[in-house]
């Protein structure tokens, strides 16, 4: 159902959550279960906002607008044309997801906002209030007189009303999103990515973030005095942050809000905020599990490039492809198989790759044909090296050689710190050109996951071809660094994760990787890789490790079984970067999954098994940390038990430390 109300700004009414105060310049919209508002109000002619959670204050009265080219402020001077309040209450599904079916209710109130200068200029501002979070964006109508629009900055401020710890992640660094996250309290941050995740002094759960990015920078946070942040745009290389021409929409502001860190994970703002889906329901669209030519080269088993040891082989391919097919998948990545490759291709220079002639050693032809025999379909793999001016003269070369092979995935990688090594991947630029392959790819029947790439925002539901990304630290940097400390594999689901599907390439049964570099390996247990996915939502899922190292693992079975696509989803406790326990139900059966994880710390979690159907019974097929196992200690060992369970039973699950638990509950 689809409610719409349109209220003129005359009339002093309260309606859906909706109002006009005493004060002329004054209205306020609140979520439909009572609980968020926002106040909007115009004091000396400059737009404000402010937001409560209940009797909670979350931001103070707050800036808004921008400032343009030649020193225009578009802040001030300011006269309220009209308002429109609206309520809207719809359900749609999605072509592949953690949830099925979803609820989109809010309340709207849009403000018309003239100048009172000489140019007239017009801003709209529109504002909804979410049972679980607000939003807003700026909108610059067709005016009557048309130019082209330089940003130089937006001065929207969001001003937290108390103190709160931030997990963040740096901007303006080399390595884009890949950062392990630091803690630190709101008022000590210096400008930081998206989404930002923050525990406030009065215990709520907030995450600041943005929706439906299209043909605008993507927004930085600032911290500008005590816990005031403010909205930083990437900018161009030139310093402007924004050119368009005539009008412009800005991406939505979003702050969703929760009373536990796991209401955040339940959230679907984000999503919501974003346009339906264009696409339909694309034959080449599907979840799957794959396996890849890929982590061997992370561990230094083989090389990308042309070499003795080289990964991408002929001979190489037809192995996994048969190991591919006795498992019982049906998706394969090579990376490395085309021309363009060396010793140096990750340094940050104008690197050039061939995306459609083959390595040395290498026929894509005679791969795909053995694949298809083998009913094992391969996935496309373009890494540009940042370098997108040779990467847009192949693009359409590329993706056709892929249609005429059958190939309906591809991978796209971004590596280099900045795209052409000069604008932000994550700037105006960047956004547009994500969006362009997005939909030059469904233009080839391909879906797409990117690495190196801009933060999600969304467009997921717009093209359900846009399967998941990286931007992120992920799996690989156990290979070949440091590693990822136990707190990171807890910290991601309630930051990086709260914008959508992460590809972390997680299922590395040898966790302490005997085949790798010296004393690299990955900070956690064998249990814990399992849990991931169920935790690390993704609708393609890597099984990361050497076809060897699954040979003969009982716990490989849990891999075989887990699904990608899901009918609901539920966190049933959790702390930011200590624990999670998620559950999701699968979308082609009645059976559910249970993924738990701890860092550092091991725990026992004593989980209610209310979610399950009332009228059945299940077989609980557990995989856990054996006793005695953690990070250091025996990491590989797993206990693989079953046990009967009803919705009325609970479960005691042991987490050694760096570890997890790994649940089927098979309807029976």
């Amino acid at each position: 159902m689809i409610q719409k109300l349109i209220i003129p700004v005359l009339l002093f009414v309260i309606i859906s959550g909706c109002s006009k105060v005493e004060d002329k310049n004054d209205f306020e919209v609140v979520s439909p279960n009572g609980l968020n508002k926002i106040e909007f109000k115009l004091i000396e002619n400059e737009p404000k906002y402010a937001v409560y959670h209940g009797e909670t204050e979350i931001l103070s009265l707050s800036d808004m607008g921008f400032l343009l080219k030649d020193n225009e402020d578009l802040s001030k001077d300011f006269e309220i044309e009209n308002v429109e309040i609206s309520v809207f209450d719809d359900t749609w599904e999605q072509v592949w997801g953690e949830k099925k079916r979803i609820r989109n209710h809010y309340n709207q109130l849009v403000v018309h906002l003239q100048k009172k200068d000489k140019n007239k200029r017009k801003l709209d501002i529109q504002f909804r209030a979410f049972d679980d979070g607000i939003a807003f964006r700026y909108i610059y109508p067709k005016q009557e007189s048309k130019d082209s629009i330089f940003i130089m900055d937006e001065k929207t401020t969001f001003n937290l009303k108390e103190e709160g710890q931030a997990w963040w992640i740096p901007a303006y660094r080399e390595n884009r999103y890949e950062y392990l996250y630091e803690k630190s309290p709101v008022s000590t941050l210096d400008t930081v990515h998206t989404p930002l995740t923050i525990e406030s002094k009065s215990g709520l759960k907030l995450s600041f973030h943005e929706a439906n990015l299209i043909d605008f920078a993507s927004m930085t946070l600032v911290n500008t005095t005590g816990t005031q942040l403010k909205a930083d745009l990437v900018p161009w290389s030139d310093g402007v942050k924004v050119r368009v021409k005539d009008t412009f929409t800005s991406s939505w502001r979003t702050l969703q809000i929760g009373e536990s860190a796991g209401d955040l994970i339940d959230s679907y703002l984000v999503l919501n905020l974003n346009e339906p889906n264009k696409l339909g329901n694309p034959f080449y669209v599907k979840p799957y599990k794959y396996f890849g030519i890929w982590w061997g080269m992370h561990i230094g088993k083989y090389t990308f490039w042309e070499s003795d040891t080289q990964g991408a082989t002929t001979k190489n391919a037809i192995e996994y492809i048969d190991f591919t097919a006795k498992e019982g998948f049906h998706h394969l990545l090579i990376e490395g198989w085309n021309k363009g490759w060396t010793p140096a291709w990750y340094e940050n220079h104008m690197h050039m790759f061939s995306f459609t002639q083959c390595a040395d050693n290498f026929d894509i032809d005679k791969v795909v044909e053995y694949g298809k025999q083998k009913e094992v379909e391969l996935i496309g793999y373009h890494e540009t090296g940042s370098n997108l001016i040779n990467y847009m003269k192949q693009i359409d070369e590329g993706f056709a050689m892929y249609k005429r092979l059958g190939i309906h995935t591809v991978k796209i990688g971004h590596v280099g710190s900045k795209l052409n090594m000069k604008e932000w991947h994550h700037g105006q630029f960047g956004v547009n050109y994500f969006r362009y392959v997005l939909e030059k790819a469904a233009e080839y029947d391909l879906a797409v996951f990117y690495h190196e790439s801009i933060k999600d925002t969304g467009e997921r539901r717009t093209y359900p071809n846009m399967l998941a990304r990286e931007a992120a630290r992920g799996q690989e940097y156990n290979a070949w660094s440091e590693g990822n400390p136990p707190n990171h594999a807890v910290i991601l689901p309630y930051t990086r994760m709260l914008s959508g599907p992460m590809e972390y390439t997680p299922g590395v049964l040898d966790v302490e990787i005997k085949q790798g570099f010296p004393g690299k390996r990955i900070q956690g247990t064998t249990a814990q890789q399992l849990a991931m996915y169920v935790v690390y939502y993704s609708p393609i899922q890597m099984m990361a490790d050497l076809p060897e190292n699954y040979e003969g693992r009982t716990e490989f079975q849990f891999l075989k079984d887990v699904p990608t696509d899901w009918e609901n989803t539920l966190i049933l406790n959790g702390e930011i970067g200590e624990y999670i326990t998620t559950v999701r139900k699968d979308g082609h059966s009645d059976d559910w999954y249970l993924g738990s994880m701890t860092n550092e710390k091991s725990r026992d979690i004593t989980v209610q098994l209310s979610f399950l159907d009332p009228n059945a019974d299940y077989e609980a097929q557990i995989y856990q940390d054996a006793e005695g196992t953690d990070e250091k200690h025996n990491p590989e060992a797993v206990t693989i038990f079953k046990k009967m369970v009803t919705v009325s039973d609970t479960l005691n699950l042991h987490l050694g430390g760096s570890g997890g638990t790994a649940i089927r509950f098979k309807k029976l």
